[in-house]
């Protein structure tokens, strides 16, 4: 597993922004969607593809395109809605799936409840957006759930992460292509599983529903 803490001060600022308890939802959304933006830009530094002839006002030369099947961008319902728009704006050509999962707030094991997947993921280079990297069981199923449908590598995008997090996914994910784009690795968890220092819980700073 590959990981990848994006320390730019423009990441850093609006990560300090949005770990601000008085900031209001508008702003908070709007914040994050840039901020996956910039972190796309890093997680993307991989992505496949292939020499294209073009004509340029000048002359035929030879540039790149994204390759066949095109990347597929797969936010964590509901907190990786707030993220896509961010993403999609880098990579417009890209493909968007939907995954469902819920946690136990007792247990914080995670459950599937909903998915919308091309049924054959083969050869395809996977985006998983969830806000918080906590203690990985969510990231761990849906990047699990990836490959079982034929994913070739997957990488998650996450604003904050904890060393906990980051643990669990490795050692659910050995001999699996893996790379975790991170916004800002934080101390690690309470004891109610909440990151410290975190910003609370993404989903409902993005909609208003504290």
């Amino acid at each position: 597993m590959r990981v990848h803490v994006a320390d730019h001060p423009l990441i850093t600022h609006k990560l300090t922004v949005l770990r601000d308890k008085n900031t209001a939802s508008p702003t908070f959304r709007a914040l994050t969607e840039e901020l996956v933006t910039l972190l796309a830009y890093e997680a993307t530094r991989n992505v496949r593809t292939e020499p294209v002839k073009i004509q340029t006002p000048v002359i035929e030369t030879m540039g790149v395109a994204i390759s066949h099947p095109l990347p597929l961008v797969v936010p964590i319902l509901r907190a990786g809605l707030g993220m896509l728009d961010g993403m999609v704006k880098l990579v417009p050509t890209a493909e968007v799936g939907f995954l469902g999962l819920v946690r136990d707030e007792e247990t914080l094991m995670p459950t599937t409840y909903a998915e919308r997947l091309p049924d054959d993921l083969s050869n395809r280079q996977c985006f998983v957006l969830d806000p918080m990297l906590a203690t990985g069981g969510s990231l761990v199923a849906a990047i699990n759930y990836l490959f079982d449908r034929g994913a070739q590598d997957v990488t998650a995008i996450c604003l904050l992460g904890t060393p906990e997090g980051l643990k669990a996914v490795d050692e659910a994910t050995q001999g699996r292509e893996v790379t975790i784009v991170l916004g800002a690795l934080d101390e690690g968890l309470n004891e109610r599983g909440y990151i410290v220092p975190g910003l609370g819980d993404a989903g409902d700073r993005l909609y208003g529903t504290v």
